[in-house]
């Protein structure tokens, strides 16, 4: 018999829809180890955020086929490990799309009219209308950062409020933008101009403390800051002192860096203008029974054998197919990365070329590897195999898929990917070798021949005599260990492109540094 575990509180109805196809035993509160000795039995896990599915207990599975988050993230879930096995994992990327948007809703709100503090001054007895005047939002600039779903669904209700409505999001397009009737600004010229400003990012690096004490200076005075996206990516710390001071007027958050809030956090000692609430983003009936149902749809349709539709790794393919394309999808992803982060981010279209030998595999894994790839930088894990796709076209990315089997530039094949983005046209190629090594080997049509690692710094420069030798020092002086070089050119003392692995990021004064360099036209640091 077919058997589902559920090793997290969840709604009935979630339940009662796994039970049309497996006995379904629900056992919470699971230790490690009592996971671990159950799970041996069971086809499916259902979980929330509680549960740990780490690599011993997918390893003690030899049955599961499918784990289930009820909810968005899937930090407590080893996907790698799962993935190793073909054990599939789904989650709800849209089951708490409402009940977030709404949150940061209610929290500008609350933040416009201070609600939550006039209240508990008028349960205290008081009566005191003159403190607590608020403010309208009719007709202020609201600013969103991250129009993913729950961004745009903020968007969409703040225009019918009438606010002015205004975004940062590198990966939607100008076209996409106008069709949603917001006006796309660069980070800084958001934060200078909006009178609320409310966070819809993944935390990632890029992301981790990404507001903090210079750009909340930044802000007007009067302008306010909502945070239900993820804990981390606000300074928590530079909050609470902007709050204090009135560097702004006020701030909402129901997330952060570390859950629960600490007692000591600087957050808990500011009295006025700051709202908490212990994160209640998707803490609705009606987000709670979406995910279940979503959830529980999926891992009834995969025992069925049908396909879900919110895998998070790779979905669809069998484990021999996905072994033999394994080091290809990781290309795809990798070019992907790579050629996001020279366009600057904001890619209007994208072409993937599979050119020779590359042309034989299937194509649409490879596709959506590349848009993962291109997406990932800017949105962390939230981007997946499923949903890369939806997310290009939500963002106005047109993609192009082009096979080319006559083309030989290289044995066994090659696959190139090329954008028009913010910084210009750009191109990366690569190919994977007979002993499944990654290879980048040509940039923006230059020849090179580079093993992809984690940190890259990426130059175009004139090729003249000292701009190596000027770049080495000033790394060097800076600390920063090259750990390989290749340079590529196409004519002698033309233009030339050099591709540093290099042992640490490149930090952003170094980076300017680097720009001031007489010859070199272009550099930009790369993290794999």
């Amino acid at each position: 018999m077919t058997k589902v575990l559920v090793s997290d509180p969840i709604d009935q109805i979630g339940i009662d829809i796994l039970s049309q196809v497996a006995h379904v035993d629900v056992r919470t509160g699971l230790s490690q180890d009592e996971l671990i000795g159950l799970i041996a039995d069971y086809d499916a896990l259902m979980i929330r955020s509680g549960t740990q599915v780490t690599a011993p207990v997918i390893e003690a599975a030899p049955k599961l086929r499918i784990i289930g988050r009820a909810g968005v993230g899937v930090d407590n879930v080893d996907v790698k490990a799962a993935t190793r096995r073909g054990v599939l994992v789904v989650n709800s990327p849209e089951g708490n799309t409402i009940a977030a948007a709404e949150q940061a809703l209610a929290l500008m709100l609350s933040l416009s009219r201070h609600v939550p503090h006039a209240h508990a001054s008028t349960m205290a007895g008081g009566w005191d209308r003159k403190t607590y005047v608020g403010n309208e939002l009719y007709k202020k600039t609201l600013g969103v950062v991250g129009l993913g779903k729950i961004g745009s669904h903020v968007a969409r209700v703040a225009r019918a409020m009438g606010m002015d409505v205004t975004a940062y999001d590198p990966f939607v397009s100008p076209d996409r933008a106008q069709q949603m009737q917001v006006r796309l600004l660069s980070l800084p010229e958001l934060f200078a101009e909006a009178d609320y400003i409310t966070l819809h990012l993944p935390r990632t690096p890029e992301t981790e403390n990404l507001v903090n004490a210079e750009l909340l200076r930044t802000m007007k005075p009067t302008a306010r800051l909502v945070n239900c996206a993820r804990g981390g990516i606000v300074d928590e710390a530079a909050l609470a002192e902007a709050v204090e001071t009135g560097v702004i007027a006020g701030a909402a958050l129901d997330v952060y860096a570390k859950e629960p809030l600490a007692a000591d956090s600087p957050l808990r000692q500011v009295k006025e203008r700051l709202i908490l609430t212990p994160h209640l983003g998707a803490s609705t009936e009606e987000a709670q029974e979406n995910v279940a149902i979503d959830v529980a749809e999926q891992i009834r349709d995969v025992l069925l054998g049908l396909p879900a539709r919110s895998a998070v790794n790779i979905p669809g393919l069998t484990p021999e197919v996905m072994d033999q394309l394994k080091p290809h999808l990781q290309l795809a992803e990798t070019l992907g990365q790579l050629l996001s982060q020279l366009a600057g981010g904001q890619i209007g279209a994208l072409e993937v070329r599979l050119q020779g030998d590359f042309a034989a595999h299937p194509s649409q894994p490879l596709v959506v590897a590349a848009l993962k790839g291109v997406l990932s930088t800017a949105l962390g894990d939230s981007i997946n195999f499923v949903n890369a796709a939806l997310e290009a076209r939500d963002r106005g990315i047109k993609v192009l898929e082009v096979k080319d089997e006559a083309s030989r530039d290289f044995a066994g094949g090659s696959l190139r990917l090329s954008c028009d983005g913010v910084k210009g046209h750009h191109s990366v190629t690569g190919a994977v070798f007979s002993d499944g090594e990654l290879r980048i080997i040509s940039i923006d049509d230059f020849p090179v021949n580079v093993v992809p690692s984690s940190h890259m710094l990426f130059t175009r420069h004139r090729d003249m005599p000292g701009i190596i030798g000027q770049l080495g020092s000033l790394l060097g002086e800076h600390n920063v260990n090259i750990a390989s070089m290749q340079v590529g050119r196409r004519i002698v003392r033309g233009d030339a492109v050099m591709v540093l692995g290099i042992d640490d990021p490149i930090p952003s004064q170094l980076l300017s540094s680097i720009h001031a360099i007489e010859g070199i036209k272009e550099a930009h640091p790369v993290t794999l």
